[in-house]
C-alpha cells in the first residue's frame, strides 16, 4: 500500500526514520544512505526541497509488498535551447542502501556497490495544463524493484524489459522498456556504497524488437536523435503514436539491420517457455537425460550446472574476443566480463535449482535426433539467434521458466562447448546443447522443431 505526500525524505520519527549504523555526521533521523541520494536531488532541484513523495506505507523490511521507500516527483521545466520538453521527473529511494544496519541490505563496505548499487529514475512528458505529476510511473518503479528484490538481478545501461502492457495501463503503443544512464544525475557516494541512477525509457514493440535483434544501447541512440520518441535526454511520452522506424524509415535499414550485419546481437539468453525431447531413445528410458531420477525425485540442475548456464549468457555479451564457454565443473566467478556491471544471481537460477543427485553421476549423453519445442514468444526469436548471435560465432541460451530444461544454440565459433560437429545434439542432465555449422541448411541431421501454445508449457506433463 502506497501514500503521497508532501516532503524530500522521511519524516522525523516515522518509521522510516531510523538510521542504523553510520556516520555521526547525519543526523540520528536522516538515515545516511537516503541523505546522500536526495542530496543528488537538491543539486538538481535546489528550488523543490520538498517535492510530492510516493511513499510505501508499510515499509518492505517490516513485511510490507513494496521495496522502494520513496519514489520523489519533480517538475523539469526541460532545456528549450535543447529542443527538450518540461517534463516530470521520478527518483527511487530503496534499492541501494538507505540504513546501513542490514535491515534491506547486506554492508558490504564502502567502496563497492550501495545495496543493488543503483536506483531508477523515469521522465514523463508533462501535458498542458498538467499541475501535479501522476503517481502510476511510481507503481511501475515498484514493479522493476520487486523483480530486482526477487531475483536479486540487478539492471544496466542498454537493458531491455519486455513488459507487454501500456505503461500507465491506457491505450498507448508504449509498452516495454528500455534502460540507460539518467542524462542528468551523477553517481553518488554514500557511506553504504556508491549509487548510479538508471533511467527508464518507455518503448513501443517494435523498438523492443530492434533492441532485442541489435542492442539497446543502439536504439537508445536513435530515439536520442528523434525529438518526438525521447530526444537527448530520452523522455517518455506516453501519447506518442509513431515508431521511430514510422517517422523515419530509413532508420531500420540505414541503421538497424546494417547494425545487426555488422555487430550482431548482444542479447546472449532468455528466460522462455520451452522444452526439448530425446527421439532416439523411448520417452519411458529410465536415463531419459531430462529425467534422471533417484527414488521418486527427478532430477533438477545441479549447482554446478546453474552456474554454467549463468556463465553462458555471461560470456554471450562479449562482443570482442572470442566466445568461450565455460567448462562443466566450472566454478562461481563473482564478476561479468567487460560489457556488464557485476550481479548478485543470474536469472537462470530459481528456487528448484540444487542438485538431487551429484554432478558427477550425471553424464554427458550425445542425442541421434531431437525435438525442439517453443512457444510463439520464444520461437520468434529464433531468427535473432541466428542472424544476431549464430552468424556471428556466438551462442544463445533458451531457459525454461516452467522447468529446469535449457538448450543454448551453439556455432562453430564458440569453444568450450560439449556439442560438437560429430555429435551436434548432447545433453548434460536437462541442459541441451545444439551445435550449428555455418550455413544452416542440414538435411542429414534428424530435427524437429515446433512452436506450441503457451498452454503447452504451462502443463507439468507436456
Amino acid at each position: 500500500m502506497e501514500g503521497v505526500r508532501q516532503g524530500g525524505g522521511p519524516p522525523a520519527g516515522g518509521p522510516g526514520s531510523g538510521s542504523g549504523s553510520a556516520s555521526g555526521s547525519f543526523p540520528s533521523l536522516f538515515p545516511p544512505g537516503l541523505h546522500g541520494i536526495y542530496g543528488e536531488c537538491r543539486r538538481l532541484y535546489p528550488d523543490q526541497p520538498n517535492p510530492l513523495q510516493v511513499t510505501a506505507i508499510l515499509k518492505y523490511w517490516l513485511g510490507g509488498p513494496d521495496p522502494l521507500d520513496y519514489v520523489s516527483m519533480y517538475r523539469n521545466l526541460g532545456n528549450p535551447a535543447l529542443n527538450v520538453p518540461e517534463h516530470w521527473h521520478y527518483v527511487s529511494f530503496g534499492l541501494s542502501d538507505l540504513y546501513g544496519d542490514n535491515r534491506v541490505h547486506e554492508f558490504t563496505g564502502t567502496d563497492g556497490p550501495s545495496g543493488f548499487g543503483f536506483e531508477l529514475t523515469f521522465r514523463l512528458k508533462r501535458e498542458t495544463g498538467e499541475s501535479a505529476p501522476p503517481t502510476w510511473p511510481a507503481e511501475l518503479m515498484q514493479g522493476l524493484a520487486r523483480y530486482v528484490f526477487q531475483s536479486e538481478n540487478t539492471f544496466c545501461s542498454g537493458d531491455h524489459v519486455s513488459w507487454h502492457s501500456p505503461l500507465d495501463n491506457s491505450e498507448s503503443r508504449i509498452q516495454h522498456m528500455l534502460l540507460t544512464e539518467d542524462p542528468q544525475m551523477q553517481p553518488v557516494q554514500t557511506p553504504f556504497g556508491v549509487v548510479t541512477f538508471l533511467q527508464i525509457v518507455g518503448v513501443c514493440t517494435e523498438e523492443l524488437h530492434a533492441a532485442q535483434q541489435w542492442n539497446g544501447q543502439g536504439i537508445l541512440e536513435l530515439l536520442r536523435t528523434v525529438p518526438v520518441a525521447g530526444g537527448p535526454w530520452l523522455i517518455t511520452d506516453m501519447r506518442r503514436g509513431e515508431t521511430i522506424f514510422e517517422i523515419d524509415p530509413h532508420l531500420q535499414q540505414e541503421r538497424v539491420d546494417k547494425g545487426i550485419e555488422t555487430d550482431g546481437s548482444n542479447l546472449s539468453g532468455v528466460s522462455a517457455k520451452c522444452a526439448w525431447d530425446d527421439l532416439s531413445r523411448p520417452p519411458e528410458d529410465d536415463e531419459d537425460s531430462r529425467s534422471i531420477c533417484i527414488g521418486t525425485q527427478p532430477r533438477r540442475l545441479s549447482g554446478k550446472d546453474t552456474e554454467q548456464i549463468r556463465e553462458t549468457l555471461r560470456r554471450g555479451l562479449e562482443i570482442n574476443s572470442k566466445p568461450v564457454l565455460p567448462p562443466i565443473n566450472a566454478q562461481r566467478q563473482n564478476g561479468l566480463n567487460h560489457d556488464r556491471a557485476p550481479s548478485r544471481k543470474d536469472s537462470l537460477e530459481s528456487e528448484s535449482s540444487a542438485a538431487i543427485i551429484p554432478h558427477e553421476l550425471i553424464r554427458t549423453r550425445q542425442l541421434e535426433s531431437v525435438h525442439l519445442k517453443f512457444n510463439q514468444e520464444s520461437g520468434a526469436l529464433i531468427p535473432l539467434c541466428l542472424r544476431g548471435r549464430l552468424l556471428h560465432g556466438r551462442h544463445f541460451t533458451y531457459k525454461s521458466i516452467t522447468g529446469d530444461t535449457a538448450i543454448t544454440f551453439v556455432s562453430t565459433g564458440v569453444e568450450g562447448a560439449f556439442a560438437t560437429e560429430e555429435h551436434p545434439y548432447a545433453a548434460h542432465g536437462p541442459w541441451l546443447q545444439f551445435k550449428l555449422p555455418k550455413e544452416y541448411s542440414w538435411p542429414e541431421k534428424k530435427l524437429k522443431v515446433s512452436i506450441l501454445p503457451d498452454a503447452v508449457f504451462d502443463n507439468p506433463l507436456h
